[in-house]
């Protein structure tokens, strides 16, 4: 390795489940700062900090000394893949890559709705998926080929008069304008795998949202309950009648005119005698670690305090029957695409629901999984494996401009 040449520029690293992007960037500075790689670059910012006004350096909010290092276009904790990295310069040309051409490779487990569009979030709704087969499928990607329109989901950082959206979503609050739709181009989508139902280890969240939060979901996604607006096509006056009655009965439930009667996809209470939802989660065979979306933008929500682990567990509850099909895809797509959307507005295409199960970005630009993207793993083997590795990704790199 190089013993007085600073290393700046762009590598990728595979990024596991589980953790996030800024934790990958904290461990990463954790890792590097010892290293003698790049001890010249550290060296040389010390320098630089030392020439510098007092008003300067007192002005400065970060005072520790760290390789400066950067991502170019989040993954959610639940998200593997492709992260791009930059250090030192390198971070100034990150912008590139979050315009640039992505291939991700997610599964849309149907049949729910959740806050997120994922298997993290909060069960909003319900909704048939017996009819639902791969055929139907193939039938409803045409539409999302080439230039889209596309409205992000609601747990995602874009802004609207100035605050972000999980910010009206976590705080309860309405958002004051409708959350447009976006175009967005997508190159190629297509069915890898197609799973019948109870034959994948993929499960619905137990967790319901409450009522409230259901309430300004459904101002702002309209799912109408589900069940029934699947159906609207087929059934557009028993939906109206139902949704009427539907509110009516609650008005008479707060009145305490009737006795309220228990919602057929509500979770019951958990007796005594029976296990925990955390029991059964950790008796699953199928996946309980977090699985991405990806997408350009942070999902704060996902890696923050509020959510926490319990929620992350997922797993399928004893008292459902509920078994729905799945389907993994693969898609090439342009800046700004958010899979989780895609998987959402996929479902009710087919008649149901759908949330984001799985996702794996395997491309980024230049950089491609199995092909010159860092093993997150070898960063524990010590510097004598990563080191001669990031040193000739960032030596082969070229700067595009």
């Amino acid at each position: 390795m190089s013993s007085s040449r600073i290393m700046e520029g762009v590598f990728a690293i595979n990024k596991p489940k589980s953790i996030s992007s800024a934790q990958v960037i904290r461990n990463l500075q954790e890792v590097f700062k010892p290293s003698a790689l790049f001890a010249p670059w550290l060296d040389a910012e010390k320098a630089s900090r030392e020439n510098v006004s007092h008003y300067q350096k007192k002005r400065r909010k970060d005072k520790r000394l760290n390789v400066k290092i950067g991502h170019g276009g989040t993954l959610d904790p639940m998200a593997t893949g492709v992260l791009i990295i930059g250090i030192g310069k390198g971070t100034k040309k990150l912008q590139t890559f979050l315009e640039c051409t992505k291939v991700y490779e997610a599964t849309l487990l149907f049949g729910v709705a959740t806050d997120t569009y994922d298997v993290l979030g909060k069960v909003l709704s319900h909704a048939p998926y017996d009819h639902i087969t791969r055929v139907k499928v193939e039938e409803a990607l045409p539409r999302y080929r080439g230039l889209i329109m596309q409205r992000p989901p609601l747990f995602s950082a874009l802004r609207i008069q100035g605050k972000r959206l999980y910010e009206y979503a976590r705080e309860g609050k309405e958002v004051p304008v409708e959350i447009r739709e976006r175009p967005i181009m997508v190159e190629n989508i297509e069915i890898t795998k197609w799973l019948n139902a109870g034959c994948h280890d993929y499960h619905w969240p137990i967790e319901e949202a409450e009522e409230e939060e259901k309430a300004v979901a459904d101002g702002i996604l309209h799912l109408g309950g589900g069940h029934d607006k699947a159906n609207m096509i087929d059934h557009p006056t028993t939906l109206t009648t139902s949704l009427k009655r539907k509110r009516s009965t609650e008005l008479e439930e707060k009145a305490g005119l009737v006795a309220e009667t228990p919602h057929p996809f509500k979770r019951q209470q958990v007796d005594a005698g029976n296990p925990t939802f955390d029991d059964v989660a950790s008796s699953l065979a199928g996946p309980r670690e977090l699985h991405e979306d990806v997408h350009d933008q942070e999902n704060p929500l996902v890696g923050s305090p509020e959510r926490k682990i319990s929620r992350q567990i997922f797993g399928h509850d004893p008292k459902r029957t509920a078994n729905p099909p799945a389907v993994k895809l693969r898609m090439t797509v342009g800046s700004g695409f958010y899979v989780r959307s895609l998987c959402h507005d996929l479902g009710k295409a087919v008649g149901s629901l759908g949330i984001m199960s799985d996702l794996i970005r395997t491309r980024q630009g230049q950089f491609e999984l199995g092909r010159n993207v860092l093993d997150y793993d070898d960063l524990g083997k010590g510097e004598a494996i990563w080191g001669p590795k990031i040193e000739e990704m960032l030596n082969e790199w070229q700067d595009p401009c």
